[in-house]
């Protein structure tokens, strides 16, 4: 039987202001996600996937309904306990690596370890460990400039992961990759759910990825819904 919950959605909505006419982007949404569990939300642009990322991170508030991470609400916490808590239970995938050019790769995944207070020498031992899963060894002291476009995604996922957050969240993750890249960041990203625990919600277009992540949603119309 699976543990408790490490993301809990209860009817999250959300709408902005375009001059005079308000449009709700997310209508009640709910959702679930136990360690391990693997899901893609997709939709066309603009249907409100990023601003349920951002809700889900605590990078927005919604207008209605309630966020918990690890069974800790979001509501009501400040800008230290809300960075806390991002660093302690939740680990990011972007699009664009963004990774800091002036470290290498090691010292890119450690980072997390750093600003969370560990000293560096744990921090690069731990981001070694993770660079050994994600199978870059050899290129652990180049420079993100050094790196094809796979690898500094593969980079990015063991920053992500260092930590051993509860749940990553990631946005178009594979979406600045060819095609066989993005399928090994995929493959990649599904091997370390299942050996970590951690649950990924991956935001995507790309429709591969997101029937290989076993579990799929759909924002349509602010209401996220299953898709067969």
């Amino acid at each position: 039987m699976k543990s408790d919950p490490v993301l809990e959605v209860a009817g999250l909505s959300k709408s902005f202001w375009q001059g005079e006419q308000e449009v709700s982007v997310l209508k009640g949404v709910d959702l679930v996600l136990r360690p391990g569990d693997t899901l893609a939300v997709t939709g066309v642009s603009g249907s409100g996937k990023s601003t349920l990322l951002h809700l889900l991170a605590g990078l927005d508030e919604p207008d209605a309904g309630e966020v918990k991470i690890v069974g800790r609400s979001l509501a009501g916490l400040d800008q230290a306990a809300l960075g806390e808590l991002r660093n302690r239970h939740l680990g990011f995938i972007y699009q664009f690596h963004h990774l800091l050019p002036e470290f290498t790769a090691l010292e890119n995944i450690a980072m997390p370890l750093m600003i969370g207070g560990q000293p560096r020498a744990e921090a690069l031992s731990r981001a070694a460990t993770m660079v050994e899963k994600v199978g870059l060894s050899h290129r652990s002291s180049h420079h993100p400039s050094a790196l094809s476009g796979g690898e500094r995604q593969r980079v990015a996922i063991a920053r992500a992961l260092v930590a051993a957050p509860d749940l990553v969240l990631a946005d178009e993750p594979t979406g600045n990759l060819d095609e066989y890249n993005a399928g090994e960041v995929n493959d990649l990203m599904l091997t370390l759910a299942a050996e970590t625990g951690t649950a990924f919600m991956v935001v995507t277009h790309n429709n591969q990825l997101a029937d290989s992540l076993g579990s799929r949603r759909r924002l349509h119309g602010g209401i996220l819904e299953p898709v067969a």
